[in-house]
């Protein structure tokens, strides 16, 4: 049973990497406001990279069939930190707002075949932030462990891209649906945030229940 249990949990977990946020949020955002405070947008970027950086690459790599995809959508996504700061009225959480930006991007990358991501220098007027996304892009590892879990993780690219967010955002990133709903749906009036996270809640379900379904067939449950 326990290794069933695992299993399962495995059947929800992104290929990104290892370790999460450094830094509890509310630190992070009390950071990142002091830095844009103090007229200090490179910093703010810097912290908010250096501290989301690798679990928004994580989700890119779970939502993306493809390795490049992921890492130009990152690209995108930094760009477009860096170019919103300003406009960022604090209506969500930080860490919400860059995985919306993260999502954006891909649907852009995807949509127009890396176009948008090519035309689009990461922080090119920041050098040093750009330094710091293509360490973080390149120190990232697309590992899936054992011949059994590269079973699993073929089984998971069979879903779709929203399904796949949706079971990293909630099984992995442990987002309440709330959190969930800004990043994937964007702002919602609250008369129909209710309506928004149920459907969102029976999506994943659904998906959770596909996945271990495969799973069933090809003998791995």
């Amino acid at each position: 049973m326990a290794a069933r249990g695992r299993l399962v949990k495995g059947l929800t977990r992104s290929r990104g990497p290892a370790y999460l946020v450094p830094v509890t949020e509310e630190t992070l955002e009390h950071r990142v406001q002091a830095a844009l405070s103090s007229q200090d947008r490179t910093h703010a970027v810097r912290l908010t990279i250096d501290a989301l950086g690798p679990e928004v690459l994580g989700f890119l790599f779970a939502r993306q069939t493809s390795r490049a995809e992921a890492e130009d959508a990152f690209s995108l996504a930094c760009e477009r930190l860096w170019r919103g700061f300003e406009q960022f009225n604090w209506g969500c959480s930080l860490r919400s707002w860059f995985y919306r930006l993260a999502r954006n991007a891909a649907i852009d990358v995807l949509r127009q075949r890396g176009a948008v991501a090519r035309r689009a220098v990461p922080l090119s007027q920041a050098p040093e932030l750009r330094e710091l996304a293509d360490k973080i892009r390149t120190a990232t590892p697309s590992h899936l462990g054992s011949a059994r879990m590269t079973q699993v993780m073929a089984l998971r690219e069979q879903l779709s891209e929203e399904d796949r967010e949706l079971l990293t955002l909630r099984f992995e990133r442990g987002m309440s649906w709330a959190e969930i709903a800004e990043v994937v749906s964007g702002p919602v009036a609250p008369e129909g945030q209710q309506r928004e996270t149920a459907r969102l809640r029976k999506r994943a379900q659904l998906a959770r229940d596909r996945l271990q379904k495969l799973a069933r067939e090809q003998g791995l449950l």
